[in-house]
């Protein structure tokens, strides 16, 4: 944008703030080629804060609520002003959302999960932002083709990072609790273990995957079934999936981490305080709030990278507690 009308960046950051060093009939140019990209509306003020549209699913999962949180504060940063869309079974459906957020002309819309992230799902609510000159930004996984600036976690790396430590512990028999099978991100994450396992020389069974939805209830449910498996180990989807699997491992009798390790996915900010404390793999949400900001402000100011693609990918860690421990079936060796 700031190239079409002829000036710096910096001039229209403060044209659209309402800083000093700006002349009127610069001002009025700004709004004039913003309001013909369609990235504000006729009752925008110079000086007002700017809407962006944050859409996210249900908040219970903590690392949704983290997200919200920190791209809220960076946000803030820039005088814009975050509008929550957030969509449930039984509430508001995301279709029904984009349609309410169109509505309030924002100057972008940074996603937290949608279909976008979901294989063979419907992708043509997303052209209705790029009709509109929307930037638009994903967080995670992203279906390929689809435009748009996609921060995201590299879970194949992840993955691996949880994998080696397991078999650095003796873990032969591996179980795996991931999402939904058409889920992107548990899609990579299962690739991503069958590979290491390959070249680590493991067999995961099938038997031992169970995908299923994400939430407590679900990661109780679906570790049910590893009891029969003789796991000693498993590697799940999600801080949510993990705690739900210890429940259900110790309703079995089973101590954690004494019988079977458990990891989880995302490092939600209470993990430290479960029992046990969960060793899991952190997402860097700081760092990547702070680069979904920036790039949107990016395509905000630059029609012209709308028409990309771009994947920013952030290196994930693996932070170990005391979830997990040494096979017991090394234990019984030593002896």
């Amino acid at each position: 944008m700031a190239q079409r009308v002829g000036v710096s960046q910096a001039t229209v950051s403060r044209a659209l703030n309402g800083k000093p060093g700006v002349s009127d009939k610069t001002r009025r140019t700004i709004m004039e080629t913003m309001r013909e990209l369609g990235m504000v509306g006729e009752s925008v003020q110079l000086g007002t804060p700017r809407q962006v549209a944050l859409v996210a699913p249900d908040l219970s999962n903590p690392v949704f609520a983290a997200f919200v949180t920190s791209i809220s504060t960076y946000l803030a940063r820039h005088n814009l002003l975050p509008v929550l869309c957030t969509y449930t079974l039984r509430g508001a459906s995301e279709t029904s959302l984009l349609g309410m957020v169109l509505k309030q002309q924002p100057i972008g819309v940074i996603f937290l999960a949608g279909r976008y992230d979901t294989e063979f799902a419907d992708h043509s609510d997303y052209a209705m932002l790029y009709e509109r000159h929307l930037p638009t930004v994903f967080i995670n996984a992203t279906a390929p083709g689809l435009r748009g600036q996609c921060v995201m976690t590299d879970d194949a790396a992840g993955t691996r990072m949880a994998m080696r430590h397991l078999v650095s512990q003796g873990h032969t028999r591996i179980g795996l609790l991931l999402g939904d099978r058409h889920h992107y991100p548990s899609l990579i994450k299962y690739e991503a273990a069958r590979s290491f396992a390959k070249e680590a020389g493991l067999d995961l069974l099938d038997e031992a995957t169970v995908w299923t939805t994400y939430g407590f209830e679900s990661g109780r449910d679906a570790a049910l079934r590893f009891g029969e498996q003789g796991v000693t180990a498993l590697l799940c989807a999600s801080d949510q999936l993990a705690l739900g699997a210890v429940r259900a491992l110790r309703s079995l009798g089973l101590d954690v981490p004494g019988d079977v390790s458990v990891i989880g996915y995302d490092d939600s900010s209470w993990l430290p305080y479960t029992s046990p404390a969960l060793t899991t793999v952190r997402q860097s949400v700081d760092a990547m709030s702070r680069t979904a900001v920036d790039a949107l402000l990016r395509c905000a100011q630059d029609p012209a990278l709308l028409d990309q693609r771009r994947d920013l990918v952030f290196e994930p860690e693996l932070v170990v507690r005391e979830s997990t421990g040494i096979c017991r079936t090394w234990r019984s060796d030593e002896r």
